[in-house]
């Protein structure tokens, strides 16, 4: 076994997660569906607790003793999180219901001022949450869709990066993990390409924000979303960072109460950032929640999760490559997920048999059907992996996909 070289203590972690101390089909629970969702230490369970027992108020309106404290705790989350990633500010910090809510906030709020023939740049890579808003926008409103394409290795090809964003080029949106495949996209020197014509970037950061230092002043985009409930955060509860002055200038994505500062008959007059956008009462509990979450992440020490995803991710990699009739896809630096399939098995089959075992995984196109199409497949089985994840449970893994050859005789 691989000695591990993290600072932190594994099976104390592991003790801050309820859910780990089940068993599925009486064996003992082996999480591995990481990149669709994470599971939740106990301190952000008792924080929704807390609230609900203690201070349940609207924010930003009562002026009673639980209004103001609902509201205090909600808005320390909003800083919490700017703090973690190194926003300028709160204001620059808008709560959304997901990333997906995020990224169809900026489709519809940005392609208002866009002309017909407008070109948008995507990836094959990407989410249907950022596939699909740009693509219906693109078809209402006459604007040009085009995708940087793939090269072998499953990474943007660099020469269809350049090839596609021009001085046409409005809105490029990219994800910064692919959440299939586990390729680490180039988002810097993107986000670089982008500004030089003229063009806003927007980056999807879903699978980075739970496992990687973010630092938004380094990476420059105009904007970043990401989502509480893959970074041990509750579920309902998302974030779009946006720069100041752009934020500014947007119109709204949805309206109503919270997000005016003035309401006549004749007009309305919208609120300051960042409660602009932020129409109705907001998920005020999973918002400080996610607060909890930044905390606990902060404390382990987000490069301490990088670096121990990267053990795991390379000693899953040595057990995988010894299995015959095993095709792996991605490029070989990735983030920690794995994408396979088993030769002669669909992947439904290899994630029920594994669960069988008490091995949690992923089966299906992973809500990528764009980018299975080019790579010739309907679906993989993916194994992602977290913080509280150990190597035991890898070779637990490993077992139960020798089974699965066993059974089906490959």
């Amino acid at each position: 076994m691989l000695k591990t070289k993290t600072i932190f203590d594994v099976e104390s972690i592991r003790k801050d997660f309820p859910i780990l101390q089940r068993k599925v089909h009486g064996k003992p629970l082996v999480y591995f569906d990481n990149a669709a969702t994470s599971q939740k230490p106990k301190q952000v369970i008792d924080a929704l607790d807390f609230y609900y027992k203690n201070y349940n108020a609207n924010v930003h309106r009562s002026i009673h003793q639980l209004g103001e404290e609902a509201t205090a705790a909600y808005e320390q989350a909003r800083q919490k999180i700017a703090d973690f990633i190194n926003a300028d500010s709160h204001q620059n910090i808008i709560f959304t219901k997901n990333s997906t809510e995020g990224l169809n906030l900026l489709a519809y709020s940005l392609t208002a001022d866009l002309e017909k023939g407008d070109e948008i740049v995507i990836s094959q890579l990407e989410h249907h949450s950022n596939f699909v808003p740009w693509q219906q926008m693109a078809k209402h409103l006459g604007l040009k869709l085009k995708f940087i394409e793939i090269d072998d290795e499953v990474k943007l090809d660099e020469e269809s990066i350049r090839k596609n964003i021009t001085k046409k080029t409005k809105i490029v949106s990219i994800n910064h993990i692919s959440n299939a495949i586990g390729t680490i996209n180039p988002v810097e020197e993107i986000t670089k390409i982008a500004h030089e014509n003229g063009a806003l970037m927007i980056i999807d950061g879903s699978q980075a924000a739970p496992h990687m230092p973010l630092d938004m002043k380094k990476i420059n985009s105009d904007f970043y979303v990401f989502t509480g409930h893959k970074m041990l955060g509750p579920t309902g509860v998302g974030v779009l960072y946006g720069k100041k002055e752009l934020l500014e200038n947007m119109r709204p994505f949805l309206y109503g109460g919270e997000m005016i500062n003035e309401v006549k008959f004749e007009d309305t007059k919208f609120n300051q950032l960042p409660w602009k956008f932020e129409a109705g009462t907001p998920n005020i509990s999973e918002g400080i929640g996610l607060g909890v979450a930044v905390d606990y992440l902060t404390k382990v020490g987000m490069e301490n999760i990088f670096n121990r995803d990267k053990e795991l991710l390379d000693y899953a990699m040595e057990k995988m490559k010894e299995i015959e009739g095993i095709t792996i896809y991605g490029p070989k630096e990735r983030a920690s997920i794995i994408s396979f399939n088993v030769h002669g098995v669909h992947a439904h089959d290899v994630s029920q048999i594994l669960d069988s075992e008490g091995v949690a995984i992923r089966a299906g196109h992973h809500c990528c059907m764009p980018l299975m199409s080019v790579l010739g497949i309907v679906a993989t089985a993916r194994a992602s992996f977290y913080l509280y994840n150990t190597e035991q449970e890898i070779d637990t893994f490993i077992n139960a996909i020798h089974k699965v050859k066993k059974m089906f005789g490959v």
